[in-house]
């Protein structure tokens, strides 16, 4: 029977874990350290890594609050990173691996949420299979809203007739070196306006990440008469961009400046090749989800996938 082994992840192990999330079936730049320890300030780290022998077959991006372990809460999505040449079985195995050495560490509640399937043109769901096995929930699924960029658009023909209008109207797409006026001008002040909150990320944390991945983060902006009015901050992965923020500013509404700005983006990453435009869940607050925002988001051709959420009791 195959032994796995495993270790918490270390700060000399950050070459090692790189080098396997680069090479990894199911990976993308959010799992680099880089990215993850942007914000370790935050965050109790407990990322694993997962040995055959010498060899490291798996990588589990997470981190520890008291006796809870999640995977992870500084990410959008997380779950067992592993190559394509892991068969099916061993990922079983090293999930009771993973069981076995969360219970010997006094974790008491695992909490995983895997990367959405249609990222991986592979597939990724074995180890919910496993997880549901052995007695974990799925203790919440979201709507998470993408345009399938391989199939042809289904944006609706209100949005298409004012995208027309629109592109007479000279509004400018650049896209930014910098997320300066994005979130000084448009970004904070119109999320306190319209919800009293703040972007997660800082202007200056998303700075830092866009000097280490400067092909992966990428900010684009919708100028008239050299006044920015909307914006919208991509993160690109290998396969899917993702809407990262979106926001537009009074003026901005009055020309649908965003819409402007969405179907330019979902025609260009089409002509680039990706399969995927990610726009994220629709969840509220208040509510099961938002369905003005679910609205708005159909109609520029997205359809639903889920988000899942599990949690497994650590007996």
């Amino acid at each position: 029977m195959t032994k796995f082994t495993i270790k918490r992840y270390k700060e000399n192990d950050f070459s090692i874990w790189n080098n396997f999330v680069a090479q990894a079936k199911n990976a993308t730049f959010l799992f680099h350290r880089d990215f993850m320890e942007y914000h370790k300030d935050r965050f109790e780290d407990f990322s694993l890594l997962i040995f055959e022998e010498d060899k490291l077959r798996a990588v589990l991006p997470a981190n520890k609050k008291e006796n809870t372990v999640f995977s992870h809460q500084g990410l959008t999505y997380g779950g067992l990173i592993y190559t394509a040449k892991l068969k099916v079985e061993k990922v079983e195995s090293i999930l009771d691996e993973i069981l076995l050495f969360l219970k010997e560490n006094h974790i008491k509640t695992f909490y995983y949420k895997p990367i959405p399937n249609f990222y991986l043109l592979e597939g990724n769901t074995a180890i919910d299979f496993f997880l549901l096995k052995r007695g974990a929930v799925l203790e919440r699924k979201e709507m998470n809203l993408a345009v399938n960029l391989a199939a042809p658009l289904q944006i609706s023909k209100s949005k298409l007739k004012h995208f027309r209008r629109i592109e007479n109207l000279d509004l400018d797409i650049i896209e930014e070196e910098d997320f300066d006026l994005f979130w000084e001008k448009i970004l904070n002040p119109r999320l306190l306006e319209k919800f009293n909150t703040k972007p997660v990320h800082s202007k200056e944390e998303m700075t830092l990440l866009k000097a280490k991945f400067p092909q992966n983060i990428r900010q684009y902006s919708a100028y008239r008469n050299d006044e920015i009015i909307a914006g919208i901050t991509i993160f690109e992965t290998k396969n899917v961009v993702k809407s990262q923020y979106g926001a537009t500013s009074k003026i901005g509404e009055e020309f649908r400046a965003l819409d402007f700005l969405f179907i330019n983006l979902i025609h260009k990453y089409k002509r680039k090749g990706k399969h995927f435009f990610d726009m994220g869940i629709v969840n509220s607050d208040t509510e099961d989800y938002n369905a003005g925002l679910l609205k708005q988001k159909e109609e520029l051709g997205c359809t639903v996938y889920s988000q899942d959420f599990y949690k497994i009791e650590i007996k």
